[in-house]
């Protein structure tokens, strides 16, 4: 990987060191899909110990996580498929953590390292990394990593939508051994349980990622050993070759041109100005260039996306169009992306990041968008591009510490060309499961559900309508802090061919009193007993013109309760005639 650095302008792109040069060809075919199935197996047996060991919802439910394997020149081996918006981000936090802890030469075996600073993981503080060197035979072959939404790390809130700069958004691991040579180093782990408000929650997640490393660790160490480390340094050359291949393969299937796409965000979270930006695709031969460098500065508030995760947008939308296999280093080889440092899309310290998934959400919509003019007929429609992010949190006595309640809410996803659009789904956030009403209030007990069902008339229609919204209601059990960072609440999902747009994303509150107040984005708002907390997330954008669409199609939405018999009269006369 390489970063040129042109004034403030940067051009990110991935190349093979020269010391590997000739390795892919001493590879067969046969042993190298071998080696890759192995190396997959081995980053999900890393998934399933982080699963099962891990003490939040928010991980073992939500998959808000990642975990990687890396070879020694930090080249992504295998990820498991845990949040999409994680793609290829690690090996920018790893190579962050491995600097912060003295470079590859301060590394042992036995050592783990913890890192958090943003604009290394991609992520806000709250995603802490674990990185572990691995070893074989007194050499440094490789490196596992996990990162998991921590419950809190001391920021200003648990959750924060208001944040100026990175020192109010929780306490920093600049890259540091929590373990040296197999020994905890004590007062470190003591240092992140003083900055929680949440310690136990975050001892046992911290813990568990740590499992989740050693897993790793000994599954990379029982691959090199069972096909002998040269074997396997000379395959999984040839595996990066074959991912490139793939991907350049559909790049040179897209016509050459340059192609825009634009997106929005309601504010930063701060000022109530809109946002908007717009992004560049350029298209020659086999290879694409990302072109955000004309995007704004970066905002005031905490709606900046730091480069490793504006790089994971661009690789997860070619991932998700170019084939359906589990990504590479490879697969990144034929992107080119140009940022601007200091901008919304490349924050530097001390910009702020907490709120980093929402423009990264914004950002993804607008690639679809540029690639839909480029593939016209093979890109779905927009969604309602937001998580629909609620949190609450309530000191909990039998345990001494703060209970944080907290799940992205998916919404509509656009239509497709030939098929309707997939209802609470997000692109960034595929592989997420929304736990159940039940989980939920087992584990916190503050809170009640009183609705939860999908939204009628909330797709976009066409002739084929977008995925619908759904509507949410929570009751607060007791007095409880809230936060809130509902987007696109004033821009909705975009349709194509003729396709109209889904309703847009809301959330209000309904006080003790009876009083309804619609809010967007707030921290730290007191929410006294038995106020409800009513999310209404929004559609997807429809495709094609609905006078098109099939007239059983539209009964069948009707006997189900999706569309009114009123919206159908008006936007679809034909089926009643």
């Amino acid at each position: 990987m390489k970063l040129h650095n042109n004034t403030l302008r940067q051009v990110y792109v991935t190349r093979r060191p020269e010391s590997t040069a000739g390795q892919a060809e001493r590879a067969d075919a046969v042993t190298t899909q071998i080696l890759r199935n192995a190396l997959n197996s081995a980053a999900n047996q890393m998934k399933r110990v982080l699963i099962r060991t891990s003490f939040s919802p928010t991980i073992y439910e939500a998959l808000d996580f990642a975990v990687a394997m890396y070879d020694r020149e930090i080249r992504m081996l295998a990820q498991a498929p845990t949040l999409p918006a994680f793609t290829g981000t690690m090996s920018f936090c790893v190579e962050a953590a491995i600097e912060g802890a003295g470079g590859a030469q301060a590394l042992d075996p036995g050592d783990l390292i913890i890192y958090n600073l943003p604009y290394g993981t991609g992520s806000h503080a709250p995603d802490a990394a674990i990185v572990m060197p691995v070893f074989h035979d007194g050499e440094l072959v490789g490196y596992v990593a996990a990162k998991g939404h921590l419950s809190d790390i001391g920021a200003k809130n648990p959750y924060c939508s208001d944040t100026t700069d990175i020192f109010q958004e929780g306490v920093i691991f600049p890259g540091i051994k929590l373990y040296r040579r197999g020994e905890l180093v004590d007062d470190v782990m003591r240092m992140i349980l003083a900055n929680s408000r949440a310690p136990q929650a975050v001892k046992g997640d911290v813990m568990a990622e740590i499992a989740c490393c050693h897993a790793g660790a000994e599954e990379l160490l029982r691959v090199i050993e069972r096909f002998g480390l040269q074997t396997f340094r000379d395959c999984t050359e040839r595996m990066y070759e074959h991912g490139e291949a793939i991907v350049r393969d559909f790049i040179s299937r897209i016509p050459d041109g340059r192609y825009k796409g634009v997106s929005y965000l309601d504010n930063d979270g701060i000022s109530d100005d809109p946002i908007s930006f717009e992004v560049e695709l350029v298209i020659e031969g086999d290879a694409i260039t990302f072109d955000l460098s004309g995007v704004p500065d970066a905002n005031r508030g905490p709606l900046n996306c730091p480069f490793p995760s504006t790089a994971s947008a661009c690789r997860i939308v070619m991932a998700m169009l170019a084939g359906n296999e589990a990504s590479n280093e490879g697969h990144f080889m034929p992107l080119q992306i140009i940022t601007r440092t200091g901008s919304m899309f490349h924050p530097v310290q001390p910009q702020p990041c907490f709120m980093y998934g929402w423009p990264f959400n914004s950002l993804v919509e607008a690639l679809f968008e540029a690639l839909s003019k480029a593939l016209p007929g093979q890109i779905p429609s927009g969604s309602a591009g937001d998580i629909c992010g609620v949190m609450f949190w309530a000191f909990e006595e039998s345990r001494g510490e703060l209970l944080v309640a907290a799940n992205p809410l998916p919404v509509g996803l656009g239509a497709f060309p030939r098929a309707d659009g997939s209802t609470m789904f997000v692109p960034a956030l595929a592989q997420s499961k929304l736990p159940s009403a039940e989980l939920q209030e087992t584990k916190w007990p503050f809170i009640q559900f009183e609705s939860w069902e999908l939204a009628q008339d909330s797709a976009g229609p066409g002739q084929y309508r977008g995925g619908l919204g759904w509507d949410i209601s929570y009751r607060m059990l007791r007095d409880v802090g809230m936060m809130t960072v509902i987007e696109r609440t004033k821009e909705p999902s975009w349709g194509q061919g003729g396709g109209l747009s889904g309703r847009t994303n809301k959330v209000v509150l309904q006080y003790p009193d009876g009083r309804m107040v619609p809010t967007t984005k707030v921290t730290g708002l007191d929410l006294p007993k038995d106020t409800v907390v009513h999310v209404h997330a929004g559609g997807g954008g429809g495709y094609g013109e609905p006078a098109s669409r099939d007239a059983d199609a539209i009964r069948a939405d009707l006997r189900a309760g999706l569309l009114s018999e009123e919206s159908a009269r008006a936007i679809y006369p034909h089926a009643f005639a």
